[in-house]
């Protein structure tokens, strides 16, 4: 058995694969002779810094936006709770104008007076969409 081994065995300048019983020098990633190109790695580290600063620049964009949604989100829930915990004594319209006003106990109220008609200390204007959400002018 050793001797037919021995009759099989393949020269060493041939590459063949024992466990596929295939020739494989193609697949292998290593040159396989001695007038095979050399085989060397590119060096990506320019490229790595380069998209590794394109990928921070585009996360801190979209990290800024958010912020900046969920900055405005929390200004107009500071707003609509003012609001609703504010006296008034009408049903506001959708889509009409309302005016926010602060007394001097710190207690609020919403009119349908101006500022410009009136002497109370002046918060903010405000009008109440569709949804029920009330959003500064």
């Amino acid at each position: 058995m050793e001797h037919n081994n021995k009759q099989n065995k393949k020269p060493d300048q041939v590459v063949f694969n024992e466990e596929t019983q295939k020739y494989d020098a193609s697949l292998k990633p290593y040159a396989t002779s001695v007038g095979a190109p050399v085989i060397s790695s590119t060096d990506n580290l320019a490229w790595k810094n380069r998209n590794i600063h394109k990928v921070n620049k585009h996360i801190k964009a979209k990290y800024n936006e958010l912020k900046e949604a969920y900055d405005t989100m929390m200004e107009q829930f500071e707003y609509n709770n003012l609001i609703y915990q504010a006296n008034f004594n009408f049903e506001p319209v959708v889509g009409s104008t309302y005016h926010l006003y602060s007394r001097a106990n710190q207690s609020t109220f919403l009119s349908i007076i101006a500022p410009n008609e009136c002497n109370f200390h002046f918060i903010g204007s405000f009008y109440l969409d569709a949804d029920g959400i009330w959003h500064k002018k």
